[in-house]
């Protein structure tokens, strides 16, 4: 059978490695992943193996945020992981170089590379590039917020049309440090993707000749024999967090990250981000809450930038090994230990944009498992007030586009967990309404789903447990008293035990929404937030 896929007389004592190519039409994230994995593939071979090409899957975020196909995006990760095991294992390959785009593809594909521990490099299919308009750059959360506008009645439909048509000009991923970029990032810090790779954008040269000379390090990592699990170390995981701390990244890292550690088997809890967030700052002006686009970040140096500025601060372990077989510090060896005097995207450490990580750690009576938060330039980091209760993100938008959430008002969106949703949908569109409607510093909103890495403001993820399992956040009730406090680290409901008590005992399951197909089968599955929503646990 390998004969009639081109295997010849010469061939079967080479290397075989499958190239898991996320290519679809679905997103601009993926559109020019194929030209990447061709790359690959032709430089694999010239390198002296076999490849063999195979697809994976993929789900817009972008697309499909705020409707019910907002559902299979946390379950494509597990999806893209199970299907590049599988194809992998089921053929015995020796090596796997994966090529992704959209936010899933970089942790689906890591999980994987953990779970099999063959010799493997990630090809990020790289960044879009700003779409501009009037002189601004646009990201896809522009398109959001300027619907808030619109009905705030602070644009009008000509202007709200106009940044829709500019916001995505091409192919790549989401333009600011949101998740795609945030994991990318992550990725190459831990030493399984090349340099530079993670900011390149998707369209330029580079970013191709980057994948060939991905195919040609895996083929020396597999004479090696150089192993994700001799990588992705308690130290190279504190590795990415620091980075991630420092670049201003997404909240979607600790749920990707806690669910990769738990596959290589690496010790790693949902409070080792606070503890690494007290001790990094963030250095890097990025979009959502920042001025600047990743492909910004590149041109200053990109990560290797990043990552000096930390190493020669004692923040980075420099011994972790890479892919390419040398030292973080090795790596390193010639980058400037100052960033350039001709940017302002990449600060010093002894001028940060904030003292401390943007990633919070919150907990309370109502996230006992703990809740993540971007707390850094938020302008009323304490917000007591009245409960608005939703039980899905459908509800909670209507709600604010119709102008019913009020400065002071918490919102509450619940129902919309691993579970309970099922699937973490990311709450884009109400942050983004939020936003629009001039509320961003009068309004706290907490939720056991998710957040785009675009979401920004004292929003509160990952309620963990979430209220499909009985947790405290399905016993509030509409006017409730909550406490959303990033100084103290705590999201809690001002109601004593006693009524708590009475509640709980009260509260009733919910009926799940979904029982057959993908949904119900991960809803069966489906671990806490807080321990990376996997779904092969023990």
């Amino acid at each position: 059978m390998l004969r009639a896929v081109g295997f010849g007389d010469g061939d079967f004592g080479k290397p075989i490695i499958g190239i898991a190519n996320g290519y679809s039409t679905i997103t601009p994230c993926n559109i020019g992943l194929d030209d990447l994995a061709r790359r690959a593939e032709q430089a694999a071979r010239v390198a002296g193996a076999m490849p063999q090409m195979f697809g994976t899957i993929t789900v817009s975020d972008g697309i499909s945020m705020g409707t019910e196909g907002m559902k299979y995006s946390l379950v494509s990760r597990e999806v893209i992981a199970d299907a590049i095991e599988t194809a992998c294992n089921g053929e015995s390959m020796d090596g796997v170089l994966a090529v992704g785009g959209c936010d899933k593809n970089m942790p689906g594909a890591m999980i994987a590379m953990a779970r099999m521990n063959i010799p493997a490099i990630f090809v990020y299919g790289g960044t879009i590039k700003p779409g501009k308009l009037g002189g601004c750059d646009l990201t896809v959360v522009s398109a959001f917020e300027a619907v808030g506008q619109f009905t705030a009645g602070t644009i009008d439909a000509e202007r709200l049309l106009a940044v829709e048509k500019n916001a995505c000009p091409g192919a790549g991923s989401c333009g600011g440090m949101f998740t795609a970029n945030t994991m990318s990032s992550a990725i190459e810090a831990m030493g399984l993707s090349l340099p530079y790779s993670s900011t390149m954008a998707a369209e330029d040269p580079e970013k191709a000749d980057s994948a060939a000379r991905s195919a040609e390090v895996l083929v020396e990592a597999i004479a090696k024999n150089i192993c994700p699990l001799d990588l992705i170390t308690r130290e190279a995981f504190e590795n990415a967090i620091a980075v991630i701390m420092a670049v201003g990244g997404s909240t979607n890292a600790v749920l990707h990250l806690l669910a990769i550690a738990r596959t290589a088997g690496v010790p790693l809890c949902i409070d080792d981000f606070e503890t690494i967030r007290q001790k990094v700052p963030v250095i890097c002006d990025l979009k959502p809450s920042g001025r600047y686009v990743a492909t910004d970040l590149h041109r200053a140096g990109g990560i290797p930038q990043v990552m000096k500025l930390l190493l020669d601060a004692g923040l980075l372990h420099g011994d972790c090994r890479t892919i390419e077989d040398k030292t973080l510090k090795e790596v390193l060896a010639d980058v400037p230990s100052v960033p350039p005097a001709d940017q302002d995207v990449i600060h010093p450490l002894a001028k940060p944009l904030y003292a401390k990580g943007h990633l919070a750690i919150l907990k309370g009576n109502l996230a006992a498992e703990g809740a993540v938060a971007k707390i850094s330039g938020v302008k009323t980091p304490v917000i007591t007030g009245p409960a608005r209760v939703f039980e899905s993100e459908e509800t909670c938008l209507a709600a604010i586009l119709d102008k019913q959430i009020q400065p002071g008002d918490v919102v509450v969106i619940r129902n919309e967990g691993p579970v309970g949703g099922p699937g973490m949908r990311e709450m884009l569109s109400p942050t983004s309404a939020i936003v629009g409607q001039g509320l961003l510093d009068k309004v706290a909103l907490i939720t056991d789903g998710r957040f785009s890495g675009g979401s920004y403001g004292l929003v509160v993820g990952h309620v963990a447990p979430e209220a499909a399992v009985g947790g405290t956040i399905g016993l509030v009730h509409e006017g409730d008293s909550i406490t959303v406090d990033a100084h103290q680290l705590l999201v809690q409901l001002n109601v004593d035990e006693a009524e708590l008590g009475r509640r709980r005992a009260a509260w009733v399951k919910p009926e799940p929404r979904y029982r057959t197909g993908v949904l119900g089968k991960y809803a069966r599955l489906v671990s806490s937030s807080s321990l990376g929503a996997v779904t092969d646990q023990e």
